[in-house]
Order: structure tokens, then sequence, then C-alpha cells
């Protein structure tokens, strides 16, 4: 088995970029969900609430710079906020963030149609990762949902677009991952305790249970039931649909396309698995 894909969302519930190679860190892949979008109040907003998010991209420039691009060709650079007084936010174990210039948010807010505010993850380290979602004790996170990086397989894609049919097509980005392997038997990977990427060594912390986002087509932002529907007939229990797998990093590296993929079996996390 081989790494076919690596992607990194330099900004939470936006468009991301594809990369040939990521530096690995305690928190993810470098440079991958360190930035994120609030209301006034400073709650977190995701496409789960304001599709048009998906319909925007992000991509690192440097290490110290983003580009934010709309689907009109538009864009503009985002230059990380140092030193700035932080705000309040909503995010959970996170509680504050530093946020990006006026103009930034100005120009997000236009795009989306409602008054947001680009914010900036300063220390990750400061985040953990929930017990509830396989952490354990120095487990740190970016500002992704639950875990530090989302590992799928395109023998699972595939085993679900059987399951589907063959409209609507399943395009792997609906599903958000980082990692993505051409895998051996569908859904093998529920049960791979640890996964070594490479050189690079991961713990699974736990399965992904998904949401509504991936019911979003990621190019045409059209909405449907899939692949819910189809999921929630063949991978629910625990009232939740499963695709996927969260992994920890347990060393640091460098993951590159086409590095051998080599599972160990064990248990996973705290997170459930399949009956």
């Amino acid at each position: 088995m081989r790494v076919t894909e690596l992607r990194i969302y330099p900004v939470k519930s936006v468009g991301g970029m594809p990369v040939d190679e990521a530096d690995v860190e305690p928190w993810g892949l470098a440079g991958d969900r360190r930035w994120g979008l609030v209301d006034d109040t400073g709650e977190p907003v995701t496409a789960r609430q304001e599709r048009a998010l998906l319909g925007l991209r992000a991509e690192q420039v440097d290490e110290e710079t983003i580009r934010l691009h709309d689907a009109d060709g538009g864009s503009i650079p985002v230059d990380t906020p140092l030193g700035v007084p932080q705000v309040l936010v909503g995010h959970s174990r996170q509680g504050s963030a530093a946020p990006a210039d006026e103009d930034v948010n100005r120009w997000v807010s236009e795009r989306v149609g409602r008054p947001l505010r680009l914010v900036w993850q300063e220390d990750p380290r400061v985040r953990r990762v929930s017990g509830a979602h396989g952490g354990a004790e120095g487990d740190t996170l970016s500002l992704a949902d639950a875990g530090p990086l989302l590992l799928t397989s395109e023998a699972s894609l595939a085993r679900l677009q059987e399951w589907v049919g063959p409209l609507p097509r399943l395009d792997m980005l609906r599903f958000r991952p980082n990692v993505v392997i051409d895998g051996d038997e569908p859904f093998a990977e529920d049960l791979w305790g640890t996964v070594r990427l490479g050189d690079v060594a991961f713990r699974t912390a736990e399965l992904c249970d998904r949401c509504v986002m991936t019911t979003i087509d990621p190019v045409t932002l059209a909405k449907g039931s899939e692949p819910i529907a189809t999921l929630a007939r063949h991978r629910a229990w625990g009232g939740k649909t499963w695709f996927g797998t969260r992994l920890v990093p347990l060393s640091a590296g460098v993951v590159r396309l086409g590095d051998a993929v080599t599972p160990g079996l064990g248990p996973v996390g705290e997170g459930p698995l399949a009956p």
C-alpha cells in the first residue's frame, strides 16, 4: 500500500491544497487548520453552517503567509498576526486566537454573505485532543475538529461508491482527508491500532464520524443526501456514520507521496469500532 494523496487545509472549512510532501508536527501536518473563522461573538463558523466557505480556497504561500482565493479568480494575502492582542473564540479547549487584518475579514465576509472574522491559532500546544476522541496525555491539536490528521482509503471509497451506485460520483474531497492511501481491503483501516507512513509512525485515535459536510459537492456546492444516506445503511453504529480514521503522530518526520503504508493491528484509541 502507498500514500496516493496529501492535502493541507490552511483554513478550517475552506478548500485546501494538494502537496507532494508535508512535515509532520505533533498536532498534525505543518500548515494544516491553523486558521479558522468565527462570528462576531467568537463562535466558530464552518461549512456546516455556511457552505459558501467550500467555494473559497486557501493556499500556504510560506511560513508566515497564506492566500485566500475565490471562485471568480479573486484573492487576498493573509499575514500571520504575530504579536497582536488575541480575541476570545469558542473552539473547544482553545480559548483565544489572534485575529487577521480587517481587510481580510471584509473580503471573506463579502463572499460568504455575513460578518466573519479570520483567526489564527498561535500555539497548538494549548489545545489537547479530547479523551472522548482517543486523546492521550500530551496529544495536541490544531483547529481541526477532533484529531490531528484524517486518513482515508481509496479501497473504502470504491466500496462506498458501489453501495451508492453510479450517481452521485463521490470525490474524496467530500471527506477532507489529509492522507489518502490506495488501500487493500475496504475499511481495513478500521482495525489498525497504528500505521507507519514512510518513516513516520501514527496511532489511530478513533474512527471518524461523518457529518452533513460530506453531503455538499465540493465543486458545485450542491447539497444532497449522499454519502450519509448510504453510510447509514452500511456503516452506522452508536448513532453515527463512519468513514476514515483520525491519527495522532507518534514521531516527527516528513510524509511523501508514494510512501509505503505499514499498518499495525491492535486497539484503536477510545473510539468505537465496527461491530
